[in-house]
């Protein structure tokens, strides 16, 4: 497994910050949501799935804050047609999951990708992957879902924060649109 970036601890704080509104209910977070959705997180993945919405790609993990997460929420976790498995080590970010999330954002239909390790930061390469309008969808920590709206300006943001991650070469040639 190629590692292309690491969260280093100097970094944390920078990453702690919701980069849109955070919302406790899926419909409000919805109702201003663009397409295609990109969930990344278990829970978030359930919450849209109990609101009847499958977003375009999910990116889960069995956990939420590093515990197994309960079958009810697990089952809530809408299917896809096309799944996935990566390997992303706690704290970083494999070349595979990147790859993987490139792909199921380009795909036609819905992907759910299976992360064995972590998805925490698959939030940067989403944001800096996913078209103009997009939405990304991801947990805020004992606060609620964060709504971030794929605009120039919140790329921009989210560039600085990757800048922020101990990043590869391959890094930034994954996740450039050409």
């Amino acid at each position: 497994m190629e590692t292309v970036a690491t969260l280093p601890k100097s970094a944390r704080a920078s990453f702690k910050e919701p980069l849109g509104p955070v919302f406790a209910d899926a419909h409000e977070l919805l109702d201003g949501a663009g397409e295609p959705i990109v969930a990344v997180g278990d829970v978030v993945s359930a919450h849209l799935g109990r609101a009847g919405v499958a977003p375009h790609v999910a990116v889960v993990d069995g956990k939420t804050e590093r515990e197994s997460i309960a079958d009810d929420v697990l089952a809530d976790i809408p299917n896809a047609p096309r799944t996935v498995g990566v390997d992303s080590k706690p704290g970083t970010l494999s070349a595979e999951l990147v790859r993987a999330l490139r792909d199921a954002i380009d795909a036609d239909g819905p992907t759910r990708i299976d992360v064995t390790g972590e998805e925490d930061l698959a939030t940067v390469p989403a944001v800096l992957l996913a078209p103009a309008d997009a939405t990304v969808v991801y947990g805020q920590p004992g606060e609620g879902m964060v709504r971030a709206n794929v605009t120039a300006g919140l790329r921009e943001r989210v560039r600085d924060l990757a800048e922020e991650l101990e990043t590869t070469a391959a890094f930034w040639r994954l996740v450039e649109r050409q």
